[in-house]
């Protein structure tokens, strides 16, 4: 009894302007993050095309009078398709396949705050179940921290994709330089002679 006591003590002691700003700050900076993760990968898109754009028009046309250009421009074909597939995946919204049941909003074990966990609901439900979680603290906060957890793994998942595609793409680039440079050589070497 006396343990509970001493826990709603430290619980109203908390400072409730201390703990909003930090929910908002953290918010805005999962904020930025992904427009940071989204420009990044519209950089890697529109490079990409370009060069396969390029690659399609110029290069593949003429491949039969430089049939030993092939190789090399198989791989940069290659390479910029990867590198677009997972720039794509990077910014490609997903929303969970977790269904937002009655069983579920009574546990408060779903978040109310993320669109793809109540789009099924009617308006009606909707505000009766957030009237809920906003009239109790623990549970405003308890949805809030899911939240920003929520928004971490999305995170997580657009910046592993978006290095994947960078180290393609870089690692990708020089490997097209040197077979263009052995191809371009190999070439010269055989014409010479």
């Amino acid at each position: 009894m006396y343990q509970m006591m001493k826990e709603k003590k430290n619980k109203s002691k908390r400072p409730k302007r201390g703990i909003e700003t930090m929910f908002r700050i953290i918010s805005e900076h999962h904020q930025r993050l992904s427009e940071m993760a989204d420009n990044k990968s519209h950089i890697m898109i529109t490079v990409n095309s370009i060069i396969l754009s390029v690659v399609i028009t110029v290069l593949l046309r003429r491949i039969e009078e430089y049939t030993h250009m092939t190789i090399p421009a198989i791989l940069l074909l290659s390479v910029n398709v990867s590198t677009l597939v997972m720039s794509v995946l990077a910014t490609r919204p997903s929303i969970p396949k977790k269904k937002f049941t009655t069983e579920a909003g009574n546990k408060n074990d779903t978040n109310l705050m993320f669109f793809g966990n109540f789009y099924h609901l009617g308006m009606s439900e909707y505000v009766a179940r957030m009237n809920l979680v906003m009239s109790d603290s623990d549970s405003l906060y308890k949805s809030l921290t899911e939240d920003i957890y929520s928004q971490g793994v999305i995170l997580t998942r657009k910046y592993k994709m978006l290095r994947i595609a960078y180290n393609v793409f870089m690692f990708g680039i020089v490997a097209c330089a040197i077979a263009f440079v052995i191809a371009t050589f190999g070439f010269w070497g055989t014409s010479v002679q």
